[in-house]
């Protein structure tokens, strides 16, 4: 441990990392003024984790997962368990045995927030709107917007100044993609999404990502060809061609995807120092290969570390 580390006193968000949202439902509940203060409180954190090890002390989640879960699971409990409080989880469906509306007024008595990774967006807003105490959307078929987060804090490190920059996403218009798309443009970032015909983001969606792109002076391009969103990109991101709930679609989507794959050869049209991202886990010879996710401009495991730090800031902002 670092000596700084060792002799800080533990300390409490300052005002300016306090969330005006109520939920964290979707990548636009917070402010792009927010989402810039929750990176910067991140990369405290991940400075300095001893400082806030009370920050959260007394505090519980209720952590609710339809879907298995590595990264967002651990990453929760271990954020929130660090930060001084604890959690309880509950696996499978959410409304199976009860309306939501009962379950989110039987967790908001009990725990201080609700983190839900569910298949339906609109579980998540159900959740939202019953409940008392804050609610994390951490997946759901529309958004992934803890992801996002990670994502961008990631880049920071590896790239510096966003603004100006550009990302290139290869594949499934997705939930994921969606939320990345929101959250890049906002911080300033051109993003490119080349996706097969029938794969397409969100029109919403993207039309409020073009709402944020054009306050930012920032770019977006949807194209089916992979080069024309590679052309200049400081980062290339993919993700598994068929998502879970998906898996009939596997065979079908494994034959038109496969031009998107992010090889060797399609990863050199992007710029020389360009970084390789995914939000894991990765189906290694099909969205990409072992030679790109084990390449040394691979910062899978870095993005999945920077959940943890991303989601104690959120935390923080939405509980401290």
């Amino acid at each position: 441990m670092k000596g700084s580390d060792r002799v800080a006193t533990p300390i409490s968000a300052s005002p300016v990392w306090k969330s005006s949202a109520r939920d964290f439902a979707r990548d636009l509940d917070l402010s792009t003024e927010e989402v810039a203060n929750l990176l910067e409180l991140a990369r405290e954190i991940k400075r300095h984790p001893a400082r806030f090890r009370t920050a959260l002390s007394g505090r519980y989640l209720s952590l609710l997962f339809e879907k298995p879960s590595l990264r967002t699971r651990l990453t929760f409990e271990l954020a929130i368990k660090q930060l001084g409080g604890d959690s309880i989880v509950s696996n499978g469906p959410i409304a199976a045995r009860e309306p939501l509306k009962d379950v989110a007024r039987n967790l908001d008595r009990w725990t201080n927030g609700i983190v839900a990774r569910t298949f339906l967006q609109s579980t998540i807003d159900e959740l939202a709107r019953w409940s008392a105490v804050p609610v994390i959307n951490a997946l759901s078929d529309l958004f992934h917007p803890c992801q996002a987060l990670a994502d961008v804090l990631t880049l920071q490190e590896h790239l510096g100044e966003l603004h100006g920059k550009k990302i290139a996403f290869l594949g499934d218009g997705n939930n994921v993609a969606h939320s990345l798309m929101i959250t890049a443009t906002r911080l300033g970032m051109d993003f490119a999404l080349a996706h097969p015909e029938g794969y397409a983001p969100s029109a919403e969606v993207v039309s409020d990502a073009a709402a944020g792109a054009a306050i930012s002076g920032a770019s977006i391009t949807i194209t089916t060809e992979p080069q024309e969103a590679l052309a200049g990109a400081h980062a290339v991101y993919t993700d598994v061609w068929a998502s879970m709930g998906q898996e009939d679609q596997a065979g079908e989507r494994q034959k038109r995807f496969e031009d998107y794959q992010v090889s060797a050869e399609r990863f050199a049209q992007a710029r020389p120092d360009a970084v390789f991202m995914h939000c894991l886990p990765a189906k290694r010879g099909q969205e990409t290969t072992d030679e790109v996710m084990e390449s040394p401009r691979s910062v899978v495991f870095d993005q999945a570390e920077n959940r943890l730090h991303a989601q104690k800031a959120l935390l923080l902002m939405m509980l401290g």
